[in-house]
């Protein structure tokens, strides 16, 4: 096949953003309550220009008025004080003189009352951990761990306290809470108390030193993540630092992270990097902690800026980093792992290929699979007609070549976890499955344009089942849409991660400006924004909505549809969905990796639905301990169904249990044998 050159300099342009890119937000630091922070003269005129490149160049055209003045307002206070835990709703009533106003302010380049809130945040902060401190040294004899007072835990539903009394008694269970989290964890405690003492003097100090460079990027962040969660403004420093923020996936164990509250929560693993072999980490987990080596101290990074983070999690390979973390399945407890760090092979990177035989009934299946961590291109050697240039539709080219020399049945392209990379690649590697026509839709804020597969030739026309899950993004969701729109195959999985938006990077003086400025649409008008492409046959929810995926972005910009664009569709795969979910259906009743799945799926719901945290020690422990035990029955009740022995506990060393994916790609077996039989049975050909 010939890869497509029309509209070669859009392709280009996209390439870079193209990628599942999550907003990185600093944490405020502060300094001493003597002391004020204020805006320098070069801060407001680079406020000015940033106001001005917003209005001009982001997708949604918005303008600055009072709707997005309170807008504003509200993100502002939200990085400040996610928590409701600093600021009072008197402090509330006092600066909500400024919600709508800012809207005037910053087109002046006023930048005066953000740092107004700004040093009341600070005060509070340099306040909340002094009292902390003080409760360090008496916790012993004067907390009660047999009461049934409780914390808030969802930050969502807390409201803002009413008193400077009431944000004592929340400072106090606050500590109670850490406390009782570090004694489940058999710290003693002289441990305890030392560590306290360590952690909080630390975040003073660093409070003590914030500059106001930090601030003005803190403020800008609230502005253009205004817009939406993926435009950001990024300082000097940070802009320095931005290679580092996207080539966290190739080096160290293979992240990426986004700050949420005070917290560095991974945002996605990258497939077959460091973290993604360990199984230890996963989507959703929020470190809190950052250890060297196997038994290296663990440094607190609660409240830590994210590129200092990043710096502690990367290292020299075949080094060990130590990450304690709050799991994303279990968040009323804390962990502490331990990751080899390492760079992620580039041939591991690259599409591989698998077959695999089965039985069903009376027939056997040799089912192709291929593999796609990512849509990779070496745009270089392509731009200088290099013929040999490595993409991964080149890679799945040949791999395609090989299966139909091994007679295989079907393909099954499995695209779970990957973040997405080069448009050009998700146009070009449709174009092999399909014979021709538009692939995707992008719309500017001016006009919509579009990409085609222009060769006629189809190097694959047996049955195609394309694999999904919340981790597979842009450029997946591309190629998975249009395989759904054309009727070329069917999509199974879970919904997809929602990344339907292209970034543009802007020099803007000294920092750069990362802003939206188009939106993909697939060929039937459907956007691929937020809502992310529904699969035909959905699997268990492996990760949480609300925490992972476009959707649990604040802000991010909603799925629409613009006019569907003319194309040829295959037969409608309709009268065949039936018939392969009513099988489905019958076989996971039976199927122990999926009873399996759906048992411990819903014992991680039971446990992240709370909205409360017990400050009652022995009630906690005695849920901790249920928790354990239903686990370990449930990997005991797959592993006798199995016919292996059960386990003594879940520590058990040795001990490889089958993963999520290996279970799901395990049914997509099965589902592809009764996509060939049904389809075979109806006369479908592509």
């Amino acid at each position: 096949m010939k890869p497509s050159k029309q509209n070669n300099q859009i392709v280009s342009f996209i390439y870079l953003f193209i990628f599942l890119i999550v907003p990185f937000c600093s944490i405020g630091t502060g300094f001493a309550e003597s002391n004020i922070v204020t805006p320098l003269k070069i801060h407001s005129e680079q406020c000015i220009k940033i106001i001005s490149a917003l209005e001009q160049y982001h997708y949604l055209g918005k303008k600055l008025d009072n709707a997005m003045s309170a807008v504003i307002f509200d993100r502002y206070i939200k990085s400040l004080d996610p928590s409701r835990q600093l600021l009072t709703q008197e402090d509330m009533n006092r600066i909500s003189q400024y919600k709508y106003r800012f809207d005037r302010d910053l087109k002046k380049g006023n930048l005066t009352p953000a740092y107004e809130i700004f040093n009341l945040y600070l005060s509070k902060s340099v306040l909340r951990l002094e009292y902390l401190l003080s409760l360090v040294k008496t916790w012993e004899k004067d907390m009660d761990f047999s009461t049934d007072d409780v914390i808030i835990i969802d930050n969502e539903i807390r409201p803002f306290q009413k008193t400077p009394e009431d944000l004592y008694l929340l400072w106090k269970n606050e500590l109670k809470n850490h406390i009782i989290t570090m004694k489940l964890d058999n710290q003693e405690n002289d441990k305890i108390s030392e560590s306290l003492e360590k952690i909080y003097t630390n975040r003073l100090k660093r409070l003590s030193q914030t500059n106001t460079k930090d601030v003005f990027q803190i403020f800008m962040n609230s502005v253009t993540t205004s817009f939406d969660p993926h435009t950001q403004y990024f300082a000097p420093r940070v802009s320095e630092d931005f290679d580092i923020h996207m080539s966290l996936s190739l080096e160290g164990i293979g992240a990426v992270l986004q700050n949420e509250y005070e917290y560095t929560k991974v945002v996605r693993l990258i497939p077959k990097g460091p973290a993604d072999k360990s199984h230890l980490l996963m989507p959703g987990d929020k470190i809190i902690a950052v250890g060297q080596g196997k038994d290296g101290e663990l440094k607190d990074t609660i409240g830590e800026r994210i590129d200092d983070v990043v710096k502690l999690i990367r290292g020299p390979k075949n080094t060990y980093v130590r990450l304690k973390i709050i799991p994303a399945k279990k968040a009323d407890s804390t962990t502490t792992i331990s990751i080899k760090r390492d760079k992620v092979k580039l041939e591991e990177q690259s599409a591989q290929k698998k077959v695999v035989t089965i039985t069903q009934g009376n027939e056997t299946f040799k089912i192709g699979i291929i593999e796609i961590p990512n849509f990779y291109i070496d745009f270089a050697a392509y731009h200088r007609g290099d013929k040999d240039y490595r993409s991964t539709t080149k890679d799945v080219q040949k791999i395609l070549f090989e299966l139909k020399d091994e007679n295989v049945d079907g393909v099954i392209v499995d695209l779970r976890d990957n973040g997405g990379g080069s448009l050009k690649e998700s146009n070009d590697l449709t174009g092999l499955f399909l014979k021709s026509g538009p692939v995707v839709q992008i719309k500017t804020k001016h006009r919509i344009s579009r990409l085609y597969d222009e060769d006629p030739s189809i190097e694959y026309t047996g049955p195609l089942v394309v694999l999904i899950n919340r981790m597979s993004a842009s450029a997946s969701e591309i190629f998975a849409g249009a395989i759904k729109d054309y009727n070329r195959g069917i999509i199974v999985g879970t919904k997809s991660f929602g990344k339907g938006t292209v970034q543009e990077l802007k020099p803007l003086g000294d920092g750069k400006l990362k802003l939206t400025s188009a939106k993909f649409y697939r060929v039937s008008g459907e956007s691929t924004q937020h809502l992310g492409v529904v699969p035909d046959l959905k699997y268990p929810q492996i990760y949480k909505i609300k925490h992972t995926g476009e959707s649990s972005l604040d802000g991010a910009l909603l799925w629409d549809t613009i006019r569907k664009t003319r194309y040829n569709a295959y037969r409608s795969l309709e009268p065949v969905y039936a018939s392969i979910l009513e099988k489905y259906q019958e076989r996971v009743k039976h199927a122990p990796g999926m009873i399996y799945l759906k048992k411990r799926i819903d014992l991680t719901n039971q446990v992240n639905t709370q909205e409360t945290l017990s400050l009652n020690l022995a009630k906690r422990r005695e849920k901790i301990e249920l928790y354990s035990s239903q686990e370990l029955e449930n990997e005991n009740e797959y592993r006798v169904a199995l016919g292996k022995p059960p386990l003594e506990s879940l520590d058990d060393d040795g001990i490889k249990r089958k993963d999520s994916k290996e279970i799901m790609m395990e049914q997509t077996h099965y589902v592809m044998a009764d996509f060939i039989t049904v389809t075979a049975k109806l006369g479908y050909t592509w």
